[in-house]
């Protein structure tokens, strides 16, 4: 079994009062993680599943008097879909005010604000983690570095959901499974979209300008839909952990772009089933954006995994003069650029480096990037 490093960070909450959620894409590995998380501890567990209906009308709209009664003397709930159910978050705010002694662990493929009529009944009373898909690091621990370097275009076609990792030979048919079966499940659940359709052309539409910066209008236009459902529709993928987005750093140039946004996916493999290509990488077109999607989203799941907190950013001014990557941490600047084949005299932007003197840059390619995404 491939260890997730996530559970080191989980663990040690058990045993406090806090509810632990935990969050992410569908076929991801979260049911998994948390049969993991119960065979590690001690707890007399209550399991319950969100995609089953009668689980979902039990803990719909329910009392903490029934909430007890349906818990019994279990000291731990588990909640797997947790997003399936209606009211999941002041459901499982009962049960934390109201039943002493009850560990509450809840997973979900999208945001539970998507489930919720009322907002955020959880604050205060939670932890929540993001379980991605697979990491280079991961794997890299599972079968040794040396094998997973070797793995790297593959990795840059098909990416990291587990099924696909483990099931060579079976990606494409895996991957189109995802994203035909499962992408849109919790979407068109819970916001009563009418049209799919559009909605299908929106994510395609951002597939083929993934780390570009989007422009709401042009998609409007692709779509056929309006500026407002583009925007409310990206937030809804946000949500459901399909896509997520950086927006421009701005500080001091009247020349800088100060509301612009560029989008990422959360795994490669899944964005080349959308957009229907898995080309080797010698014959494509779109080799820099895969390197820089994958890079800069196994940037995240190495920042969750070693607690590296930052602003992250993209930088560009009205006269395409651009940086792919910034971090802000702790008052400090770090620029970066993705190149799958690095210039050797590659320089940042000027306008860059003179409005801030005291930031550091690195371009980060196939020779140096293991530091980089742990």
């Amino acid at each position: 079994m491939i260890s997730r490093k996530l559970l080191k960070l989980i663990n040690p909450r058990m045993d406090d009062s806090k509810v632990i959620i935990i969050l992410g894409p569908r076929q991801s590995g979260k049911t998994t993680l948390l049969q993991e998380i119960v065979r590690d501890s001690d707890k007399n567990v209550l399991w319950l599943n969100g995609d089953e209906s009668d689980v979902r009308q039990l803990l719909s709209n329910q009392t903490s008097t029934a909430l007890k009664s349906l818990i019994g003397n279990h000291n731990c709930l588990v909640i797997d879909e947790g997003q399936r159910i209606e009211n999941i978050g002041l459901c499982i705010k009962l049960i934390h005010d109201n039943i002493k002694g009850v560990k509450v662990v809840a997973s979900g493929s999208s945001a539970f604000e998507l489930a919720n009529k009322i907002n955020e009944p959880l604050t205060g009373r939670k932890w929540e983690f993001f379980l991605y898909p697979l990491s280079y690091s991961e794997m890299s621990d599972h079968q040794g570095r040396m094998n997973e370097r070797r793995l790297l275009e593959h990795r840059l076609i098909y990416g990291y959901y587990p099924e696909v990792v483990t099931s060579p030979g079976n990606e494409k048919m895996i991957l189109q499974q995802i994203s035909d079966s499962y992408l849109y499940k919790d979407l068109l659940t819970w916001e009563n979209i009418k049209k799919p359709d559009r909605l299908e052309l929106l994510v395609q539409a951002l597939a083929f300008q993934v780390g570009s910066q989007v422009s709401y209008h042009e998609l409007a236009q692709t779509t056929g839909l309006d500026k407002e459902t583009v925007e409310r529709y990206m937030l809804l993928l946000e949500r459901a952990f399909i896509i997520f987005r950086l927006p421009s750093f701005n500080r001091n140039l009247r020349n800088e772009l100060k509301k612009s946004r560029k989008i990422y996916f959360f795994d490669n493999g899944l964005r080349n089933a959308i957009v229907r290509n898995f080309n080797p990488l010698g014959i494509r077109n779109d080799v820099g954006q895969l390197w820089e999607n994958f890079i800069i989203s196994e940037r995240v799941k190495h920042m969750q995994d070693k607690g590296i907190l930052a602003n992250q950013f993209f930088w560009r001014t009205h006269s395409q003069q651009e940086i792919d990557y910034i971090e802000e941490r702790e008052g400090m600047l770090y620029a970066y650029e993705m190149k799958w084949k690095a210039k050797k005299h590659y320089r940042f932007p000027a306008a860059f480096r003179k409005a801030y003197p005291n930031s550091e840059s690195s371009i980060i390619t196939p020779e140096n990037f293991e530091e980089f995404v742990g």
